[in-house]
């Protein structure tokens, strides 16, 4: 049920820049393939299953292909590729900034997903960028909520993949955003903004805790619009929703959020009204060449 990880050699090849899901078989008994795929993801026909094992599109671990009666065990891994009927286009281009041997950088727009999940998969940045530059092997860095716009890094080579993502996980990496939210008269600026930040009960919420900080943003000012000022907030934590959150916990939630401070119905989205929120640049120093890399969105809120 989660896209291949790209690191390693998935049996089945991308298919129209899509990497192959995979689902393991758990403690139970099942009597075959069909009846175990039916049962774990039931959104699936049975046909459509047929139909997929006849086209190659279904198999094991080792590449075998498997059909409708094939015997399955526990522990086994089974690859097969997601689809979606009828996905909705996300009518917003992407743009990439740079590319060299190591690296892509693209502009992300509003609404469309980063990687596969849910109800996206196609109309994802990752399997665009595949689609448009043919690489493979393209992975993203880091993340970027779907409805945040900007700046986001993409390895090419996996060689040299980890060398980027520690930069990540050691906290070398300079991230400036640009938000919209209400004006804040009483509040001194800049500010450092600290709190706990943990998992919700609420599905796919944060929420700010007592105990120990864990998140930490400086906040300023940029400009002043009537009762709007554009908020350019430095992050040197990474966590789910920090942005959205530590602006929230001000008084000041981020223009047109859909989860903070309270969370709206789900529905469709309103192209009229994205998130306000914008990762502007990101710098650091090239871990292949140890130059200063510097990379900035050519959008603006």
């Amino acid at each position: 049920m989660n896209e291949f990880n790209r690191n390693l050699s998935a049996p089945l090849p991308s298919k129209n820049g899509i990497s192959p899901s995979y689902i393991w078989l758990p403690e139970g008994h099942w009597e075959n393939a069909l009846t175990f795929l039916s049962a774990q993801l039931p959104d699936i026909s049975p046909d459509i299953w047929r139909k997929r094992m006849d086209k190659k599109e279904v198999c094991d671990a080792h590449g075998n292909n498997l059909q409708a009666e094939s015997p399955v065990k526990r522990g086994m891994c089974i690859y097969y590729y997601r689809e979606i009927e009828n996905e909705t286009r996300v009518p917003f281009q992407e743009k990439i900034l740079f590319e060299d041997e190591h690296l892509l950088v693209a502009d992300k727009p509003h609404f469309l997903a980063v990687t596969p999940g849910g109800l996206y998969l196609r109309e994802t940045l990752l399997v665009r960028l595949k689609v448009s530059t043919g690489i493979d092997h393209l992975s993203p860095l880091h993340r970027l909520d779907r409805e945040t716009a900007g700046v986001i890094l993409f390895s090419k080579q996996i060689q040299s993949r980890g060398a980027y993502q520690s930069l990540f996980q050691t906290r070398q990496i300079e991230k400036t955003y640009h938000a919209l939210a209400a004006h804040l008269p009483l509040q001194s600026f800049p500010l450092c903004k600290s709190s706990r930040i943990e998992e919700s009960k609420r599905f796919f919420m944060m929420h700010e805790v007592a105990g120990v900080a864990n998140s930490k943003t400086l906040i300023s000012v940029i400009d002043h619009r009537d009762n709007i000022d554009l908020y350019q907030l430095r992050p040197s934590t990474g966590k789910r929703h920090q942005l959205r959150l530590h602006m929230t916990s001000l008084g000041a939630p981020i223009l047109n959020d859909q989860f903070y401070p309270v969370p709206k119905p789900v529905g469709n989205d309103d192209y009229s009204k994205p998130l306000k929120l914008l990762a502007k640049s990101i710098a650091f120093i090239d871990p292949i060449n140890h130059q200063k890399r510097e990379f900035h969105s050519e959008q603006s809120l």
